[in-house]
């Protein structure tokens, strides 16, 4: 029987895995420094808590079982839902704004393509309880700030508001459930099936089109006044256009001017509430976006109060498949910085102590454990990318030295035991 990882599963082998955890390391170094703090979820909740958020149609796209309690459980599709579960259960008294984030595993059963898997990863954050649009603000250069951290090229940020397109819609008496369905189809893109849709609606005409105008906008600033223009009879539309714009204004202030506004941007979920944004790279094909996110009322939907709250995720898989098509991957590391090398089987003790010494100095370290010849040492050794290869001979020891190899330059020289720790911490912060 041969083994195999589950249909739409990656393994991620030691280069690849160097890779990923320097841009997790950067985006979690660029999060703390806005003052966001890490949370862990479980990798399964209640079949309802996604439910509840998503419909029961949802069903059918994620990995669900019962457990031998006989409890509805589910691999967690996304992280946004958890995150309000969690402030509903532990954070409802914390000072506000809260600023939470996270990485982890998330788990879709749909069919696996270019740019989609079925476990995957998400890097993202939540602001509960602030005020928009200064908290949109602050997120949106908070997502720019992470990919130019990564020296990712070529991306672009895309933004709207919601407020107005359903600000249009509530004026003409369309139902919440039926905006839904609108919000949906904008999301697809299907401008035919929504005519379709807007006709069966009984939108009128002056609406329809102003709707279908607004949802084709793109551009920067100047694209304000136009859009104050066909909404100026729509009084919640006008109110929504004046958020958006005072969002402009603030991004500025943040150092952030590279964005697109984008009217057609819907997000296709019907808690969102205001501004909404989504970040593509060419490139990618299909699957270009690797980041969305706005602001969202969702804690009300779980049976709690009524909480403003604003988040966004990365796609981490998309950003790695970004970063590799542009050739901007980060150099590696070698494995270790030093390699111990019994000459003899006697030295072999010795070898382990001078090892564990240089580890507990922090000084990445291998050492021999096959008892191979030297010269199969030392071709591993610099397989290994080790810099120095300190060699423990039985005569040196007696001497109490050791003989230093540097593996670039090939020269060899032999130091007191004593100072192995201090030598090499030289050597090495010089060769940096």
């Amino acid at each position: 029987m041969e083994l195999q990882k589950p249909r739409g599963t990656r393994d991620f082998l030691f280069d690849e895995m160097k890779e990923r955890k320097f841009v997790e390391n950067t985006m979690r170094k660029v999060f703390e420094t806005y003052g966001y703090q890490e949370i862990k979820t479980p990798i399964f909740e209640d079949l309802a808590l996604f439910t509840l958020k998503s419909g029961e149609g949802i069903i059918e796209e994620i990995y669900h079982f019962q457990d031998k309690g006989g409890r509805d459980l589910a691999l967690r599709p996304e992280l946004t839902a958890p995150v309000a579960r969690i402030y509903l259960n532990q954070l409802q008294k914390a000072p506000r704004p809260i600023k939470m984030y996270y990485f982890g595993s998330c788990f879709r059963y749909e069919r696996p393509q270019a740019g989609r898997f079925r476990q995957f990863w998400q890097f993202g954050c939540e602001l509960i309880g602030g005020k928009s649009p200064d908290c949109e603000a602050e997120i949106i250069a908070l997502a720019a700030h992470c990919l130019e951290e990564l020296k990712l090229e070529d991306y672009q940020i895309h933004l709207g508001n919601l407020g107005i397109l359903r600000g249009i819609l509530t004026q003409d008496g369309v139902s919440a459930d039926q905006q839904d369905q609108v919000m949906a189809i904008i999301d697809k893109g299907e401008v035919k099936e929504l005519e379709k849709l807007l006709e069966e609606l009984k939108l009128n005409e002056e609406s329809k089109n102003i709707l279908l105008e607004l949802i084709g906008l793109q551009g920067h600033r100047e694209v304000i006044p136009v859009v104050q223009e066909l909404v100026k009879n729509y009084p919640d539309a006008t109110k929504s256009m004046e958020e958006l714009e005072e969002l402009l204004v603030m991004l500025e202030a943040f150092g952030f001017t590279g964005y697109t506004v984008n009217l057609g941007i819907a997000r296709g979920l019907d808690y969102y509430t205001g501004t909404v944004f989504e970040i593509y790279v060419e490139g990618l094909g299909a699957q270009k976006q690797i980041s969305g996110g706005g602001t969202y009322n969702l804690i009300e939907i779980f049976g709690g109060e009524k909480v403003e709250s604003t988040g966004f995720a990365f796609g981490f898989d998309r950003v790695m498949e970004s970063l590799k098509i542009q050739k901007t991957q980060p150099a590696l590391k070698s494995r270790v910085e030093v390699f111990v090398a019994p000459i003899s089987t006697e030295t072999k003790l010795k070898a382990f102590e001078i090892a564990q010494k240089l580890r507990k100095n922090n000084i990445t370290t291998d050492v021999e454990l096959v008892g191979r010849k030297l010269k199969k040492i030392l071709s591993f050794a610099d397989n290994s990318g080790a810099k120095f290869v300190v060699l423990v001979g039985a005569r040196d020891l007696e001497e109490g030295k050791i003989t230093l190899k540097d593996m670039e330059s090939g020269d060899q020289e032999q130091i007191p035991i004593k100072n192995i720790t201090s030598v090499l911490l030289d050597r090495i912060k010089t060769s940096e």
